[in-house]
């Protein structure tokens, strides 16, 4: 496929952008979705009806590029658990125990993983006896008041044909950044992130904590493609909401197979233990989109416990997809002519001359040639715009997923050149410079400040004073402030006695 230059100036009408955008994003991550059973698809945001009751465990995008300020190495972001309310307190978001998150590399391009970096958590309570996840402001990862922890571990496992080689920890009990409660509870959060990313004796970094949700489209397209309405389109619908996110930075050579062939897969997975002790993939991510509008029902499930070299039995989700027959029913576009080899070319294969292994299988994963230097620029609708360091070759945080996977399933590369769109073309917040990249994640307490209060004087910060155990003239001066609030916690304070309460998989060898 040769990169089309193209700017965005010469769009269609909104309308006509986001009917097909919207849906035929869908579609075109619905192309590379069906090809791979048991992925859960970048922007999986609950896309099956199983993983939908389990957030925890459900990967939500997969990002993949050549870091930008250290070109020599590879980054790679997962996301899990969708649409975190940032104030869903008192019980805020963690990383399941029972899990194991996996990032996978397929080095050849057979569809075998040939490295996996497995992530694996513990929670840590400093006090039971009480409801609040901070007992007071956080100002490091080791403060005292940070009453609800995590840390992780990384288990780096060579593979060939899915049997273990070599396995080996490369790091050990790191701490997780926490969910943002809000500014009374961490004042400065910036500074958890950094003291969160991690260093390994590898050369590589490690992050995993709360970030905004990178993600940027209209989900509201499920609402029949807005019911041929199009009125009310360019909302960001995941604006607000934080996800836990998983970042790896490694030196390119550990991952690649050689200067000559220099093309990697990439997606994740998460295994649950289950009541035998034995765990079992429930989830599956790589390039976007895939399970939410390419898999029937009967498939979604079954999906996202497969494997990339299982990949054939969905085949005919991409080649005949569902998603432009309802576009054409609905707007008036026309479906392009099936078979839908193109999509299988782009989305399961890689682009012939850019990010195509050779002797390739066909499978889902993200594609990435870590020989393709980032751009000084970078063009949100990457390889489509002449941008060969973007979508669909790896995914960058700012490529528009949507609009090019849409103008792709519509027709672009069969003939029928189109701009279609969402209308949705950034992130409401601006991506970091350096790792992790992910933007810092929405605080809980982000909304207006109550009747009577001001930055300089919060009542919220006053309530402090008040919120003591009983008898603590004998006790260390320990003041819960208006964190514990954000943390969904203000406390009991009984006024009459002053007495307070603190109260798959069993045959796989890895």
């Amino acid at each position: 496929m040769t990169p089309i230059s193209r700017s965005g100036s010469g769009r269609r009408s909104v309308a006509t952008l986001v009917c097909g955008a919207l849906a035929a994003g869908g579609l075109a991550a619905a192309g590379v979705a069906t090809l791979e059973p048991g992925a859960a698809s970048a922007s999986s945001h609950r896309e099956a009806p199983l993983i939908s009751g389990q957030p925890q465990y459900d990967n939500t995008d997969v990002y993949a590029f050549v870091s930008p300020d250290h070109p020599d190495t590879t980054t790679v972001v997962a996301n899990w658990i969708p649409f975190e309310e940032p104030a869903g307190g008192p019980n805020f978001f963690t990383f399941a125990e029972d899990a194991q998150y996996d990032l996978h590399i397929d080095n050849d391009g057979d569809a075998q993983g040939d490295l996996l970096f497995r992530y694996t958590f513990k929670t840590h309570t400093k006090n039971d006896k009480t409801f609040l996840y901070n007992t007071g402001p956080v100002t490091s990862l080791d403060d005292p008041d940070l009453n609800i922890t995590q840390t992780y571990d990384i288990e780096m496992i060579k593979l060939r044909k899915q049997k273990v080689t070599y396995k080996t920890k490369i790091a050990d009990d790191v701490p997780v950044a926490p969910s943002n409660v809000g500014k009374a509870s961490m004042p400065d959060y910036a500074t958890l992130r950094n003291q969160a990313v991690h260093k390994l004796s590898n050369g590589s970094k490690t992050f995993a904590g709360q970030a905004d949700d990178p993600f940027f489209l209209d989900l509201r397209v499920f609402d029949l493609l807005y019911g041929g309405n199009l009125t009310e389109v360019g909302n960001d619908t995941l604006k607000g909401y934080n996800v836990n996110s998983i970042a790896l930075q490694v030196p390119t050579d550990m991952i690649a197979e050689s200067k000559d062939q220099p093309v990697v897969g990439i997606w994740s997975t998460t295994q649950r233990k289950n009541a035998q002790g034995y765990f079992s993939q429930v989830s599956r991510l790589g390039m976007p989109l895939v399970n939410e509008v390419v898999n029937p029902l009967k498939d979604k499930d079954k999906f996202n416990a497969s494997s990339p070299w299982e990949d054939a039995q969905f085949l005919k989700n991409v080649t005949n997809p569902e998603l432009p027959k309802l576009i054409e029913a609905i707007y008036k576009i026309p479906a392009p002519k099936e078979p839908r080899n193109d999509l299988v070319d782009v989305f399961l294969k890689g682009v012939e001359g850019l990010n195509q292994p050779p002797h390739v299988t066909p499978s889902e994963q993200l594609r990435l040639n870590t020989s393709i230097k980032p751009a000084a620029e970078p063009k949100r609708l990457g390889v489509l715009d002449g941008d060969n360091a973007g979508f669909p070759n790896g995914r960058r945080l700012t490529d528009d997923v949507i609009d090019a996977s849409l103008q792709v399933v519509e027709g672009e590369l069969v003939g029928a050149k189109n701009d279609l769109g969402d209308a949705v073309d950034k992130n409401d917040k601006d991506f970091e410079k350096a790792f992790p990249y992910v933007a810092l994640p929405t605080e809980g307490s982000r909304g207006p400040l109550a009747k009577g209060t001001s930055e300089g004087n919060d009542v919220r910060s006053q309530l402090g004073d008040a919120l003591q155990p009983a008898g603590a003239s004998g006790m260390d001066d320990t003041t819960l402030i208006a964190g514990s609030a954000g943390a969904g916690a203000l406390g009991i304070l009984l006024i009459g006695g002053a007495l307070l309460w603190w109260r798959r998989m069993r045959d796989r060898a890895y």
